[in-house]
């Protein structure tokens, strides 16, 4: 055995073998050391593994719908760009400027050939344009930096987005992007422009990205970690994903293992692999691995039937044909089910000495086999058919054009023609139950759950095993005394530790806590309760973005799912006004069919109608969103929603500012760092923010003094938070929790100790601490107000997200109700603006007459 560069202990005894090889034949799942002992299987071992695993193949393709059908995608191979800032030492892909320049290459290949190729392709029939490229070129070559700024794209993803663009309206091929290492908003930027994207996952053995000699060694995108995370933020975006082993790298065959269960344990949690590739390793010259021996075959077959085995049988397993001297028979006998792409036009330009096979020659030798060889499309069948989220809309017709609309698999007839790329018509159509705002208060929801609960959020069980860790408390062996005596005496001396201690706090320990930070917020603030006449519009409830707390978002075609009209925006506005509101606060849902610009439209409905209302709307994530839909930069999209008429942003979508719990508690929203990026944006454009925290789920104290610090920070430099506000989690039609994995919300003493501990931790940064009569109702809000809060929120005239969620406290709060709150905590209580400015005469006297909220919740007409 000569792949492994570190063979371990040796061949594997007689009984092992055959103790492997029996739980296979018998179907029980195989765990990390008998898939060792399976992939090193020769001779009969090898054929008894071989026909176990073509079973369990044969028998996903029959639950599939297409028995005895073998793929492949008819393709073109477009490398955008061979420059890369990696140094993988078997690679012959990747070379440099100088190189490029003396063939007469520019640093990427321009628009006028790749459309070249692309629309010679859609001429004999390639439905498939496979843009590969090296891994950020411009983070180590100053050339592709000059190059991108001289053709007016920020960085390599800009091009990679322009360019499908292009492929799809000029010559109708699918793109399917192999752009490297993406981050979670790069998968945001390119959703919109490909049905498919791939990125092969290698290996996950660190020591061959770590040593020095290892053939990743010195190439930052090839660490295995860095890797996983991308097929995660896939999984999490929704996006039909490709990945796969390169084999014979130097990897033991426990590492080999490791890797398949790797791959499985982010298929099962997210369902977004569409395919694996299982790839052997070719010499090639002029490169540092030549000498280096190939993959044998037997180590190809044997991988490919563990693999087929480990992912089971609705995995899809493809098998490059040109890496192999014609035993086309003995990879279908392992287990495949698919050819990958093998394109008429050009050459496979990360192999470039091994030609494709004639697609004659591999549907005969397919058939030989006892398999009809089909066309697919870039994305998978089962994705086809899946649609939402899987396919953004503006990709539908495009795939509609060339797909089966029965088996999802490509159409043979059917030969690619541009078409335009564009939002879908029709986006502000009032659908669905508009009157939610109303009915949610006396006839409730339809339903506890949507209609996809068991596919939407990923899956259950991987989630329990994620969460498990989180959940547990740690000990805490500070003196709750001394650190109470810090709190007292200076609380931004707190430490760490002694935050800690006092998130813990009970008993009379949690009466001095709460009692000191009521002092602080006293000396900072004084004693007055303000509070805001505003209005909740939720422009729609359509979202695909599966956060497991969410209770608001629905399908298109749920019975409670609603989609607003701009009119009916303006409407809510104006009837706001009338009753005394200064502030309407817009959030939705992540409809796919609403446009990056539908944001700066809603925005200037309610100016135009109301000029004088102050829009507090658009968390971080509708700005991520508007962003990556308009292929606009974060900065460059707020300073259009500001020009639109947005004046400040609600820090929500926070949840917990850890990503341990974030993917969690959320399967596709965005990650910390870019919820970061986008308040910071805003704060340093002169648009400011609330800040939020959602606590009293699957998080623990830990969790929330991080997030309080990562929010002092903020605020230290950039001074732009407006207010903290705590949200506790809404647990009863919560999906992490009907799913069992969370808690049922915080505890009165949990919301005691974090509206107490935000007050010190927050001091002197943010002075405002509002409280949620939404979530804790009049008793619980007027508690947090002498356990440190100052601020009760608005009169919000309608609410449905925490009411979808189970909240038992109503929609809406009067003036005077408002009022009561505070003087239930022997306070008095003063209307503000949404900067917490005062209120106009004319604005107070409108509210009063009305008391702050609409007569009877008027209904919208159409």
């Amino acid at each position: 055995m000569t792949t492994p560069a570190t063979p371990g202990p040796g061949r594997p005894t007689e009984n092992s073998m055959r103790r492997a090889l029996k739980r296979a034949r018998d179907g029980v799942a195989l765990d990390a050391s008998e898939a060792a002992v399976l992939l090193q299987a020769r001779g009969e071992d090898l054929t008894d593994l071989a026909a176990s695993a073509a079973r369990v193949r044969d028998a996903g393709l029959e639950q599939a719908g297409r028995p005895g059908v073998i793929t492949y995608s008819k393709s073109v191979f477009i490398p955008l760009t061979r420059l890369c800032r990696d140094k993988c030492h078997y690679c012959t892909f990747v070379t440099v400027p100088g190189k490029l320049r003396r063939a007469g290459h520019g640093m990427f290949m321009s628009p006028d050939e790749v459309l070249d190729i692309a629309r010679k392709g859609a001429a004999l029939g390639c439905k498939e344009a496979l843009i590969t490229l090296g891994d950020k070129p411009e983070d180590r070559w100053p050339e592709a930096r000059e190059w991108l700024d001289a053709h007016g794209y920020d960085d390599t993803i800009a091009y990679v987005r322009a360019i499908s663009v292009r492929i799809l309206e000029e010559t109708g091929l699918l793109p399917h992007l192999n752009p490297g290492v993406m981050s979670w908003t790069d998968f945001q930027r390119l959703k919109p422009v490909a049905p498919s994207m791939g990125m092969m996952l290698e290996t996950t053995a660190t020591r061959l990205w770590s040593e020095p000699g290892g053939p990743h060694h010195g190439s930052p995108d090839k660490e295995p970690a860095v890797r996983l995370r991308v097929l995660e933020d896939a999984g999490r975006s929704s996006v039909p994903f490709t990945s796969g082993l390169l084999i014979g790298i130097g990897e033991t065959y426990e590492e080999r293992a490791e890797s398949l269960f790797a791959l499985r344990k982010v298929s099962r949690a997210y369902h977004g692999i569409q395919e694996l590739i299982i790839q052997n390793f070719r010499a090639k010259p002029d490169t540092a691995m030549r000498g280096m021996p190939d993959a044998e075959l037997d180590e190809l077959v044997a991988t490919i039937a563990v693999a087929r085995h480990i992912m089971g049988p609705a995995a899809c397993l493809q098998a490059p044909p040109n890496l192999v001297e014609g035993e086309y028979e003995r990879l279908i006998g392992a287990g495949i089910d698919d050819w990958g792409g093998v394109s008429p036009l050009t050459i496979d330009h990360v192999n470039p000495e091994r030609p494709w096979p004639q697609i004659e020659e591999l549907a005969g030798r397919s058939r030989a086999a006892g398999f009809e060889l089909r066309e697919r499309l870039c994305v998978y069948p089962e994705f086809v058919r899946r649609g939402e989220p899987w396919l953004d809309p503006r990709l539908r017709p495009h795939v509609a054009a060339l797909a089966d609309p029965e088996t999802g698999l490509a159409r043979p007839d059917a030969l690619p023609a541009g078409l335009p790329w564009q939002e879908p018509e029709d986006t502000f159509t009032p659908t669905g139950r508009t009157d939610l705002h109303r009915t949610i208060d006396t006839e409730g929801r339809t339903s506890d759950r949507r209609d996809d609960y068991d596919e939407v959020y990923g899956d259950w069980d991987a989630l329990r095993e994620a969460a498990a860790p989180g959940m547990a408390p740690q000990r805490i062996d500070t003196d709750v005394r001394e650190a109470l005596r810090t709190a007292a005496e200076d609380p931004t001396r707190l430490t760490d530790a002694e935050a800690l201690a006092l998130f813990h706090a009970d008993g009379p320990a949690l009466d001095a806590l709460c009692r000191i930070a009521d002092d602080v917020r006293r000396s900072v603030v004084g004693d007055e309760v303000t509070y805001i006449v505003t209005r909740n519009i939720n422009f729609t409830n359509v979202c695909y973005t599966g956060c497991r707390f969410c209770a608001f978002a629905q399908r298109r075609t749920d019975a409670d799912a609603y989609t607003l009209s701009l009119s009916q925006v303006a409407d809510r506005a104006q009837q706001a006004w009338d009753v005394g509101a200064v502030e309407v606060c817009m959030q939705g849902g992540i409809h796919p069919d609403l446009p990056g610009t539908a944001y700066f439209d809603i925005a200037k409905a309610v100016k135009e109608r109301v000029p004088g209302m102050h829009v507090h709307a658009f968390s971080p994530m509708e700005v991520v969103n508007g962003a990556t839909r308009t292929g606009m930069s974060i900065r460059e999209w707020l300073t259009a929603a500001k020009e639109a008429g947005l004046d400040t942003i609600p820090g929500t979508a926070a949840e917990i500012l850890d990503d341990e719990v974030r993917w969690i508690l959320t399967k596709g929203k965005l990650p910390t760092a870019t919820w970061i990026e986008v308040v910071k944006t805003a704060h340093e454009l002169g648009i400011r923010s609330s800040s939020t925290m959602m606590y009293g789920h699957v998080d623990q104290p830990r969790h929330w003094l991080g997030h309080l610090r990562t929010l002092a920070g903020i605020q230290r430099e950039t001074g732009g938070f407006t207010e903290f506000v705590t949200l506790p989690f809404i647990h009863t039609n919560a999906p992490v929790y009907l799913a069992g994995i969370a808690r049922p919300g915080p505890t009165t003493r949990d919301n005691r100790a974090v509206t107490a501990m935000a007050r010190l931790l927050l001091h002197p940064w943010i002075p405002n601490i509002q409280t949620s009569w939404v979530k804790l109702g009049t008793e619980g809000a007027a508690e947090m107000l002498r356990s440190g809060a100052n601020d009760l929120g608005g009169t919000l005239m309608e609410e449905t997200i925490s009411r979808m969620a189970g909240s038992s406290y109503g929609s809406y709060k009067s003036v005077r109700d408002l009022v009561a709150v505070a003087e239930a905590a022997g306070r008095p209580a003063k209307p503000r603006t949404t900067l917490y400015g005062e209120v106009p005469d004319e604005r107070r006297q409108s509210a009063a007459a009305s008391d702050g909220h609409l007569p009877e919740l008027l209904p919208v007409l159409d």
